[in-house]
């Protein structure tokens, strides 16, 4: 398997100059705990997440040393610490050089990295350009469909993908919130959606691509005013939203 397979190819973005305050509501709107950042010009220059903001003047959670160990800590250290915990903007908060994959990088390879360097996901990139972010959601989601051992071939990646792209015409629904796994010709879909109907026309949509056998729905709705979730009745793990305990 490749990060292709399994990758989330709506990837919601924020800019480097956007304010923390929207970065939050992003988060908590979309329900989400990080995204990639991005220039005007669709350029990745870095990673902001949950954690980045663990450390925070305005709930007294900012690193302390005592005097001693201020002194014994470089200039440099304690400058990079104190814009961290006070910064107002993203480009202030967020980890710069973050790790990355293309499409076609296998995806023991994609695990490997995300291991080696303790993070939880990765963004997928293609000429410069983000176009899918790989989650431990997603490596969830694609093993609920491979605990019998079966491996996806080529024909469920054309599956998947001719099943994003029937989605992706459907500019009314919440494709970002969305993500598509198949094996053997049975597409579970996952995530959430805000709207009546929303998940009907994702179902549709699915079932009306070329080679699906079947598709099963592990939607939850997200009441946009209050932000509780209704899972679907035949869901007894809300894996979809792995990647907000992530």
């Amino acid at each position: 398997m490749k990060a292709s397979d399994v990758m989330t190819s709506k990837v919601i973005t924020i800019s480097p100059d956007s304010s923390l305050s929207d970065m939050i509501q992003l988060m908590l709107d979309r329900r989400i705990s990080g995204l990639p950042v991005v220039t005007k010009e669709g350029k990745l220059v870095g990673m902001v997440t949950e954690g980045d903001c663990l450390r925070r003047c305005e709930t007294g959670t900012e690193k302390k040393r005592s005097f001693w160990r201020d002194l014994l800590t470089g200039s440099e250290t304690l400058a990079t610490e104190y814009v961290r915990s006070h910064g107002r903007k993203v480009f202030e908060v967020m980890s710069q050089d973050p790790i990355t994959v293309s499409p076609d990088t296998d995806l023991n390879e994609v695990i490997h990295l995300m291991e080696k360097n303790q993070i939880k996901r990765v963004p997928v990139i293609k000429d410069g350009i983000v176009v899918g972010i790989v989650s431990r959601a997603n490596l969830l989601q694609a093993l609920s469909g491979l605990v019998g051992g079966a491996k996806v071939d080529q024909s469920d990646a054309k599956i998947r993908e001719g099943v994003i792209a029937a989605l992706g015409t459907l500019p009314w629904a919440a494709n970002e919130l969305l993500n598509v796994t198949v094996k053997d010709g049975v597409v579970d879909l996952w995530g959430s959606y805000t709207a009546y109907r929303q998940d009907e026309a994702a179902i549709v949509a699915a079932e009306n691509v070329a080679g699906v056998k079947k598709v099963k729905s592990h939607l939850s709705w997200v009441d946009p005013m209050s932000g509780m979730v209704v899972y679907s009745p035949d869901e007894e793990a809300p894996l979809a939203n792995a990647d907000r305990w992530a």
